[in-house]
């Protein structure tokens, strides 16, 4: 039996693959100067293999020594190896290859796993074709308590499971701990897949999340409006990669760990006593399942996936969506998962430790200026740092003293302006929503939902809309409501079912 340091110095001095990247590779990389170690490893996947074989690796790396002897590992790991047994190798394998490593090499192997797991993620994205296979699951892991539940019960019920973690966001400004997209959250849903039997992929996203969502978000504060980038990420971006992906890795489904469910066969949703109107040319998906609220209402996130196709609900599957949080954190605890007692997320991934206004300032340029904050008519009440800063229905943080509370009205980005004035000029009948989708017939909409986390207000929709796309809906207000910032997005009911969504005007 060869000793520790016979593997180590024969992966040392005959390292295998080093200096070879293979025709048609995937590379993926990781280190760099914090370490003063760097590694990078290429594979290339056989593109007649319905396994989604790997036929060929290499690596190269600088840095210590145990850094090349993983590199070295890798290749002679995954060399021949299916995609998703690949997906399987941590840096416990890498390790056990080097015939063990000290806690101080320990590093060398969590390098190197990181560097092949991005190859992987790449390789799987762009070129996998593997045969379907019923009860292959994919399932999103973001770091949460939550999705490693919904992880464990796809598990538990007898369908392969595949987990998948999304790096998003990439900044030194951030805490990478507090995120559920950096590549420290990367490394940890890796290792708890691994735990749970699980072959893991990471994709990079980027680019595209930083094009799609927070390009986006920035745009819309330089305007004056409170965007929810959670609904345009989920609607265009993070969910459809994952599905794609799904669907290269021979999987019809995607687990996630949202709250909510999924009306599979939703009745015809219409308005008493009419029939609803036949689809439009352009109704979007008409018909086919449609988003339902969870059995928590307060745990609730139909909301933030209302922009879902009703094409993505077919192939998605929510397991907590009939489940109360406390139960959730229970089946973590008794399965001895680490991150039962994890507290929720409240910040969006990419701000993450930072700051809202220090990230306006450093990504858009939006930083601290003057101007004044004034009444309805006009008057100077005081003096504010930025409009682009302030939200309608805003009341703290404005510094301005009066006889009774005051809230932002209304901001203009372009004259500086911060008007406010007392509570009741917030009410309204009635809402503008743009860019609008209805999934059924309009006369069914009997609620609305305007906040994340707000009450479904009861509401009709003028003009009886047909499904499809509209340019403006107005949204008749049973009862008077305060309003909420232009930006955000109102999700419509009919009951508990999402029947459409557009963004407040």
């Amino acid at each position: 039996m060869s000793t520790l340091a016979e593997d180590l110095i024969d992966h040392l001095e005959r390292p295998l693959g080093r200096g070879h990247t293979p025709d048609d590779a995937f590379t993926g990389a990781a280190g760099g100067a914090a370490c003063g170690d760097l590694i990078r490893v290429s594979i290339a996947l056989d593109p007649h293999s319905r396994e989604g074989r790997i036929r060929d690796a290499g690596f190269d790396a600088s840095g210590c020594g145990a850094t090349v002897a993983a590199g070295s590992a890798i290749v002679s790991l995954v060399r021949g190896a299916a995609l998703l047994d690949a997906a399987r190798i941590g840096a416990e394998d890498i390790a056990r290859e080097l015939g063990g490593l000290s806690a101080a090499k320990r590093h060398a192997a969590e390098l190197a796993a990181d560097a092949l797991h991005r190859a992987l993620g790449a390789g799987a994205r762009e070129r996998a074709a593997l045969a379907r296979q019923d009860g292959r699951t994919l399932v999103a892991m973001s770091g949460g308590v939550d999705s490693a539940v919904a992880a464990l019960l796809v598990a538990r019920g007898g369908a392969q499971a595949v987990g998948v973690t999304l790096e998003l966001w990439s900044d030194p400004e951030n805490d990478g701990d507090l995120s559920c997209c950096s590549a420290q959250a990367v490394r940890g849903e890796r290792e708890l897949a691994h735990e749970l039997g699980m072959p893991h992929l990471s994709i990079d996203l980027r680019a595209e999340f930083r094009a799609g969502v927070v390009d986006g978000w920035l745009a819309d504060h330089a305007l004056g409006l409170t965007p929810n980038p959670c609904v345009r990420c989920n609607g265009s971006v993070r969910l459809d990669a994952m599905l794609e992906l799904a669907r290269r890795l021979g999987s019809d489904t995607l687990a996630t760990g949202h709250y909510a469910r999924i009306a599979k066969d939703p009745p015809a949703l219409q308005a008493p006593a009419l029939d609803a109107a036949a689809p439009g040319p352009s109704a979007p998906g008409f018909p086919g399942p449609l988003l339902r609220t969870a059995a928590e209402e307060r745990k609730d996130q139909s909301y933030v996936l209302c922009a879902l196709a009703p094409e993505s609900l077919a192939r998605l599957r929510f397991p907590l969506g009939d489940m109360r949080k406390q139960h959730v954190r229970e089946l973590a605890e008794h399965a001895g998962l680490a991150v039962a007692s994890r507290r929720d997320s409240q910040d969006l991934c990419f701000l993450a430790g930072t700051r809202h206004g220090d990230f306006l300032a450093r990504h858009a340029g939006l930083g601290r200026r003057a101007g004044p904050i004034v009444d309805a008519d006009g008057g100077v009440l005081g003096a504010h740092h930025g409009a682009h800063s302030y939200t309608v229905g805003q009341r703290h943080g404005l510094g301005v003293s009066a006889s009774e509370p005051l809230y932002v009205l209304a901001t203009d980005t372009r004259a500086n302006t911060v008007t406010v004035g007392p509570r009741r000029a917030l009410i309204a009948g009635a809402v503008s929503v743009g860019e609008a989708t209805l999934h059924r017939d309009g006369r069914c909409v009997d609620g609305v939902r305007v906040r994340a986390h707000g009450r479904r207000h009861a509401c009709r929709l003028a003009d009886g809309p047909r499904a499809g796309r509209h340019a403006r809906l107005l949204v008749e207000l049973q009862a008077p409501a305060e309003r909420t910032a232009p930006g955000q997005i109102a999700c419509l009911y009919a009951g508990d079912v999402v029947v459409g969504y557009g963004t407040i005007a």
